[in-house]
């Protein structure tokens, strides 16, 4: 990794959200899966107030930070910089952030998505996803808030003792909040065509898939199960999903978020051609079977459990886009 580093990869990675390098998967990706890792909230990890850094500024817009450099910092630190005025964090909120990557060597800006108003939405305030200790600094905070976190980063690949650590501040803007969901939410489409594969969910949303008899050919099939109400999904977007893939062949399931405890975020730039053509223009909310072709999923490779020149099956429940 650069020192110019990624904002949305360093802001997870401080709150002990999934890390730079994603787990694989076989559900999205195109050459391996992009899914997030979901951090133990039993990890032991203990957050100490640092002291030496402030922050003005109008709350909720990019501020500015100042401290003494160079500035001594730790991991597992941080700072409460400004305190919002809007709206308090609760459990299930997903929260969208602005955030600023400040070298403590110069103060110098390493990164930032103010610059094009690029906000991380993978936060959702839960003890399911995000470590326990940030679960507890961060659950009753007001959006507009301003938090500072000491990060000292020896994972570059030319860092071999702590010295050579890449350090600096992670000042993170809470800007927005919405209610996190968990499955598809919205109108249940009526004229779904009579030959396509049967899709039944439990009591959780989880669905289930009867082939129907169905002969998979050529063509990408995009069928609306589940109607939202939310924004559309563009194909630049990031998209956090639950979602279970089948192979065609056998109606064998391969691979399911929902079996895995927790959704996955992806970038639509990173997946199957399949998946990036079907949920593009979907609505959040939404629920939609995905019959993807080998020349739009992983062709003539094969991936872990999926043959060479598998028809891929998938029902994708959207719950967020950004």
């Amino acid at each position: 990794m650069s020192r110019a580093l990624s904002v949305c990869c360093a802001l997870t990675m401080c709150l002990g959200l999934a890390a730079c390098g994603s787990s694989s998967s076989d559900a999205s990706s195109s050459s391996s899966a992009s899914t997030s890792s979901t951090a133990s909230s039993s990890s032991s990890i203990t957050l100490k107030e640092m002291s030496g850094v402030s922050a003005k500024g109008e709350l909720g817009k990019k501020p500015t930070v100042t401290f003494s450099k160079p500035f001594d910092v730790q991991n597992n630190t941080y700072s409460i910089l400004q305190k919002g005025d809007g709206e308090t964090l609760q459990d299930g909120d997903r929260v969208c952030a602005q955030s600023i990557a400040i070298s403590a060597i110069n103060g110098s800006e390493l990164d930032s998505t103010w610059t094009k108003n690029t906000p991380d939405c993978s936060m959702v305030i839960s003890t399911s996803s995000m470590n326990s200790a940030y679960y507890n600094l961060l659950k009753g905070q007001k959006i507009n808030t301003t938090i500072a976190f000491g990060i000292k980063d020896t994972s570059t690949s030319t860092a071999t003792t702590s010295s050579d650590a890449t350090t600096y501040l992670m000042v993170m803007t809470l800007v927005s909040k919405t209610k996190a969901l968990t499955r598809a939410e919205g109108t249940t489409v009526k004229d779904i065509p009579a030959d396509l594969p049967k899709v039944t969910l439990d009591k959780t949303g989880k669905p289930s898939l009867d082939m129907n008899g169905y002969k998979p050919g050529s063509k990408l099939v995009v069928q609306t199960l589940i109607k939202g109400t939310g924004a559309k999904v563009t194909d630049t977007q990031t998209v956090s999903a639950n979602y279970t893939g089948w192979l065609a062949s056998t109606g064998k399931q391969f691979d399911s978020s929902w079996d895995n405890g927790t959704a996955t975020d992806f970038s639509l730039s990173q997946v199957i051609s399949g998946w990036k053509q079907g949920l593009a223009g979907q609505t959040v909310g939404s629920q939609v079977l995905l019959i993807i072709p080998p020349s739009l999923g992983y062709g003539s490779e094969a991936q872990s459990s999926i043959p060479a020149n598998s028809t891929l099956v998938f029902v994708v429940d959207i719950l967020a886009a950004y």
